[in-house]
């Protein structure tokens, strides 16, 4: 995982004494206030209204959110992060480009070990305490415990009671006090930005590729319902335009992956990631499933627009098509892409505006 640093043009934002993360700031008057909630939460089950088992249980918790300024986040955290087991689930929230969602939840289902997650957040402390487009965190079973930093930096924890005692230690070590209303970034009008110097050189991994780099390292998997397509507000959208960048690794390491970027239409993620796939592997002469695993990097829904901006921006860079290798059946046909939609009317499932590859 290679270092990622902040812009040190960047000025912080500091009001009343109270340091601003770089990336997520006030733009109108307040007071900020460090301090922490706590409050109870008795365990929920993870049954749905039919008695489906859908998620694996929390235990009875208590749950701090915590605001500290920016330069005292690390240090807390990495006091609480000490609290983890050896080894733990890590969790990352990036500010994407879905048209539906603001928010890209990702979370692993494998273990990661705890050195090795916070080795990687100190490579990346500029990306994971300043940047306001990210948050991450990670959590345990046993002890239950949860930590995680949301793209205002604020701290939310929920741990087991007998945690409790301990977590309270750590804050009042930092000079914390429970209130009622501690006050960060995310208590009156704000605004988000990326830090990274990356960002604004052609040198070093952009946010894009770092996201893509951490989502490989903590084995993370975006967590929302594959089955379904909804928006943030759970209303159904049916089908929808989707923008699917695959990534193809070879087997042989000494050979560079290949990326492809396809705009398909499809009732779901499943479905979308499937066809995206299936497209990807028609467009390329060189690159097979068989013989190059391939790992879906992008899977964003487009708005109308954003799908009419994407296909005109496609056709004024058009590579020229792959030649079809020797080896491959006449059957294998080219990939042949669908004509662009109307501005108004249904999509159809399957359709496939666009599949290129990227640089």
């Amino acid at each position: 995982m290679p270092r990622c640093k902040a812009d040190p043009s960047i000025k912080r934002v500091e009001v009343d004494g109270f340091k601003f993360p770089l990336g997520v700031y006030p733009v109108e008057e307040m007071t900020p206030r460090a301090g922490y909630t706590v409050m109870f939460e008795a365990a929920d089950g993870g049954e749905d209204a039919e008695g489906n088992t859908e998620w694996e249980e929390w235990p009875d918790r208590y749950v701090f959110d915590i605001v500290a300024p920016a330069d005292r986040v690390e240090a807390l955290c990495r006091m609480l992060f000490s609290l983890m087991p050896g080894r733990i689930y890590p969790i990352l929230d990036v500010l994407g480009q879905d048209a539906y969602r603001e928010i890209d939840p990702y979370i692993s289902y494998d273990l990661l070990g705890t050195d090795r997650f916070l080795e990687i957040v100190r490579e990346c402390r500029d990306l994971f305490f300043d940047d306001g487009m990210i948050g991450f965190g990670a959590m345990s079973e046993d002890p239950f415990f949860y930590v995680f930093v949301d793209e205002h930096k604020i701290v939310t924890v929920r741990a087991q009671p007998e945690l409790k005692e301990r977590i309270e230690k750590i804050l009042a070590a930092f000079d914390l006090e429970e209130m009622t209303d501690p006050a960060g970034a995310d208590s009156a009008a704000h605004e988000h930005r990326g830090v990274l110097i990356s960002d604004r050189s052609p040198e070093g991994l952009r946010f894009d590729e770092l996201v893509e780099s951490l989502k490989d390292e903590w084995r993370l998997l975006l967590n929302v319902d594959s089955e379904k397509n909804v928006d943030e507000d759970g209303k159904e959208l049916g089908i929808t335009a989707w923008r699917i960048v695959v990534r193809f690794d070879p087997d042989d390491e000494g050979v560079p992956s290949t990326y492809v970027e396809v705009a398909l239409a499809a009732p779901n993620l499943r479905e979308a990631e499937e066809n995206a796939v299936d497209a990807a592997a028609r467009l390329l002469a060189d690159v097979s499933p068989e013989s190059h695993i391939p790992v879906i990097v992008v899977a964003d829904r487009l708005s109308r627009e954003q799908l009419s901006d994407l296909l005109k921006s496609a056709a004024t860079r058009r590579r020229p098509r792959p030649k079809r290798p020797k080896d491959r059946s006449e059957a294998d046909e080219p990939f042949v892409p669908d004509p662009a939609p109307a501005e108004t009317g249904e999509l159809k499932a399957g359709q496939i505006w666009l599949a290129r590859t990227l640089s």
